[in-house]
């Protein structure tokens, strides 16, 4: 029980991650719709259809998806940036 709620102490922290990348004008494309599918993930009517599924989803496999997208969205921050900066670098003739 206390890793479940480790978990989801994590996961807020990485939701704050989240969007705070969403913020930034140099934030990866492709972070808006994998938000958005994650939100809809943690909505989904599955969980009155099936509700064993449902908690397990909503319990354990929501803050794990967080947890991922936050990891990758900081690796994709951090190419942007990379990106930028080789892109200020100018060569001298």
């Amino acid at each position: 029980m206390r890793r479940l709620f480790r978990l989801w102490s994590l996961a807020g922290r990485d939701l704050r991650l989240i969007f705070a990348v969403l913020r930034s004008p140099g934030r990866p494309s492709w972070l808006a719709p994998a938000m958005l599918a994650l939100m809809v993930f943690g909505l989904d009517p599955l969980n009155l259809a099936i509700p064993v599924l449902g908690v397990v989803d909503d319990f354990v496999l929501l803050p794990l998806l967080i947890r991922a997208l936050a990891h990758f969205a900081q690796l994709g921050m951090q190419r942007s940036l990379q990106r930028s900066r080789d892109d200020r670098v100018v060569s001298v003739q």
